[in-house]
């Protein structure tokens, strides 16, 4: 007799798993074929989905029927312990400080995620460094600084009150809604077309800040 059970529990991490591994590959470091969509769902009709971008042209993305989709929901910085591993963009300040614009703090099953620093494209400059939570300051004038280590290094970024700090939630195809804040990572066929191979979701006024 087949334990339903289990069955349910192993398709859900399934589920998850698949959902993780897109990340990871939005994670590694860009090639041309590679573009990161921000801006707002249009509509979603079948597997097309329109987007208005940040700077206002109309994108239009297919996206699959299995797409892993996430979450982003606001997250307090007294959140973020030593130990946890997340992303940050950051942009370097006029002291050479590298000041951070956000901060996504992983669930524990993708711990490991993208691990290192690279160039990123959310603002001229910024990066993304991905890593464990070394070291953290008492909140100080300018905020909090965080020390980041990854695996060849360590990046220390401070935190001000203007850093968007969120994590990643479950979320459904069906919440991708005209309105809705949108992050897709898309790969970019030979004929133009656009993939969207995973789609982060605002949730609750909240805009996915990477």
């Amino acid at each position: 007799m087949i334990n339903t059970r289990s069955v349910f529990i192993r398709a859900a991490a399934l589920s998850l798993q698949f959902l993780f591994c897109s990340h990871a590959l939005a994670q590694q470091p860009p090639v041309s074929s590679t573009l990161k969509v921000r801006g707002t769902v249009e509509s979603l009709d079948g597997e097309t989905l329109r987007v208005k971008s940040r700077d206002g042209a109309e994108m239009m993305l297919h996206l699959p029927a299995n797409v892993g989709v996430a979450g982003v929901a606001k997250m307090s910085l007294s959140d973020v312990k030593v130990g946890s591993y997340i992303g940050v963009t950051s942009v370097p300040g006029d002291d050479g400080s590298q000041k951070a614009i956000e901060v996504h703090v992983f669930p524990g099953a993708m711990r490991g995620v993208g691990d290192g620093t690279q160039p990123w494209d959310l603002k001229p400059k910024s990066s993304m460094t991905n890593g464990a939570v070394d070291q953290r300051t008492v909140a100080g004038n300018d905020g909090h600084t965080l020390t980041v280590k990854y695996k060849g290094g360590e990046r220390k970024v401070l935190v001000t009150p203007d850093t968007a700090v969120v994590t990643f939630v479950p979320a459904t195809r069906p919440e991708i809604k005209a309105g809705t804040p949108v992050f897709a990572i898309a790969i970019k066929k030979p004929d133009g077309t656009l993939d969207a191979s995973r789609v982060s979701i605002g949730r609750d006024g909240v805009a996915p800040p990477m």
